[in-house]
């Protein structure tokens, strides 16, 4: 136990401010002497002891009646460990501007609200604490070093498996772990929101993997770097949140993972960057069984990976032509409505001019074919009323599945496709028969027949055998009364003929293909 006459003139003040939370600032108000980066260099006048601080916190100075105790420092060195792993502490601490010697360990404690701002510590780990209130750390500059027993990486901030009832803040903050874990908050339960705005940095992987998030994690214009071998910048696997937002500049320069993520709300990357890992091998974004209401993909520039969106199902996408890289993968991906961005205004994809056409080309920057991406497009375009886009959408997945067919399979689907587009082009058919009707027509008038039997035939009329040709179930007894001694002409009887029977194969088969699809 330390004893008063043990303490420095600033420990001693320190010690005395203590029990009415008044604050104690050592700053000498000359920014050059302020600057916490060179605080290792701060005169003894300024160094307090870790030893002191923890004292007070556990109690060694009895409180004031009618006061709220508090610890409140500012512009110190903070020599020694502040070690307070399994603590009972029922005063909050606010550190301002100081410069921390060694990590500080709140492993397993309970606490009130902690405030440490704009300092430099080398490692805070809070794993499996309780912190009734706030943790704010902006503008602080955290390096790597923390040591934690679920976690033996380089970790800057470990809040592994705690519980905050208020608010986390990283604010302007850096979280400096390069090849490691800049925040390690797996498990991580909270009642408030989790803030890293106005230029936070993560040298290192943010890993939140199953936190619990109801008042949302906001990283606008965030900056996630260093990634180190997993090439992961952000994980978010099976967390729970009712926002998530990276817009507004946010940056990662490794795999943004959002596996099994729920969100209440909104999703959204609108004018982020995401460029995937530092090597370019692995995806930008894999978001594989991700939930959320409203997802905004309209980046800032197309991703250098590939967008992963597997199994994901979200009520409304809004993208750009920013949105896809060159691979995007959609199998099992569904979505309620899509809202494209052109020129800064949003619209329902359904009534852009073309938008099958660049929808379809969206779905085949998927690997191989996959009907469903397909599926679900056409049943949107169904849902907003567009047939005709539906059925072009269809058409566009028959017409990928035939490249994946043995060469007979693709023979009688180009058959198909040229004859009645799949049957979702019925009108092809009237079009070819126009055109066999008009070729029969010109062709069979400039010449006579012979009759099978002389005077007991009809008068020969090209039209009516023409048609006689083409239909190949009955007749208009044109067929059988006349035959052709010109070898062109039979021949070309012969292959109205076949044309017929191929037709009228393909009319039913499109047809029936289609209503079975449809």
């Amino acid at each position: 136990m330390l004893s008063y006459d043990e303490l420095t003139a600033p420990e001693r003040e320190l010690w005395d401010a203590f029990p009415e939370g008044r604050p104690v600032d050592l700053r000498t108000g000359v920014p050059e002497d302020d600057r916490v980066a060179e605080g290792g260099q701060w005169a003894p006048g300024r160094t307090v002891r870790a030893a002191v601080i923890t004292a007070l916190l556990l109690g060694a100075n009895a409180t004031q009646p009618g006061a709220v105790a508090c610890l409140r420092l500012a512009g110190a060195r903070i020599t020694g460990s502040l070690n307070l792993a399994g603590a009972q502490i029922g005063q909050s601490l606010w550190i301002d501007e100081c410069w921390v010697e060694e990590p500080v360990s709140l492993f397993g404690a309970s606490t009130q609200t902690l405030v440490i701002k704009g300092s430099r510590i080398p490692g805070i780990d809070a794993g499996s604490a309780r912190i009734d209130g706030n943790l704010d750390l902006r503008r602080s500059h955290v390096d790597g070093g923390a040591s934690s027993p679920f976690n033996h990486d380089i970790t800057a901030l470990s809040l592994t498996n705690a519980r905050v009832t208020g608010g986390v803040v990283l604010n302007r903050a850096e979280m400096n772990a390069p090849g490691g874990w800049a925040v390690a908050a797996g498990g991580l339960v909270m009642e408030g929101g989790f803030f890293c705005r106005g230029g936070f940095v993560a040298r290192g992987e943010v890993r939140l993997l199953g936190a619990q998030l109801p008042g949302g994690l906001f990283m606008q214009g965030a900056h996630l770097t260093d990634p180190g071998p997993r090439g992961v910048s952000l994980s978010l696997d099976n967390a729970v949140a009712s926002t998530l937002d990276f817009s507004d500049g946010f940056t990662a320069n490794g795999t943004v993972r959002l596996h099994g993520t729920r969100t209440s709300g909104t999703l959204t990357f609108q004018g982020a960057v995401l460029d995937g890992p530092p090597d370019g091998q692995g995806p930008s974004l894999t978001a594989l069984l991700m939930q959320a209401v409203d997802f905004d993909l309209t980046l800032a520039r197309p991703p250098s990976g590939a967008v992963d969106l597997q199994g994901a199902q979200v009520s409304y996408l809004h993208d750009s032509e920013q949105s896809w890289p060159d691979v995007v993968e959609l199998e099992g991906f569904v979505y309620g409505s899509i809202k494209a961005s052109e020129a800064g205004e949003r619209q329902e994809t359904a009534g852009r001019r073309n938008s099958a056409a660049s929808r379809v080309a969206w779905i085949r920057r998927s690997p191989g074919y996959n009907p469903q991406p397909y599926e679900q497009l056409a049943s949107w375009y169904r849902k907003a009323g567009h047939d005709d886009e539906a059925r072009r959408v269809l058409l566009a997945r028959q017409r990928h599945r035939r490249r994946s067919l043995p060469w007979a399979a693709r023979a009688w689907g180009h058959l198909l496709d040229v004859t009645v587009g799949y049957g979702y082009r019925p009108w092809l058919a009237g079009v070819w028969l126009l055109a066999l009707i008009l070729l029969g027509t010109l062709s069979f008038g400039t010449h006579s027949p012979t009759p099978v039997q002389r005077g007991a035939s009809a008068p020969f009329q090209p039209l009516v055998y023409t048609l006689d040709l083409l239909i190949p179930i009955g007749g208009l007894g044109q067929r059988t009364s006349w035959y052709w001694t010109n070898g062109g002409l039979q021949a070309l009887a012969y292959l109205l003929i076949a044309f017929g029977w191929v037709l009228t194969t393909a009319v039913i088969a499109g047809v029936t293909r289609a209503l079975q699809k449809s």
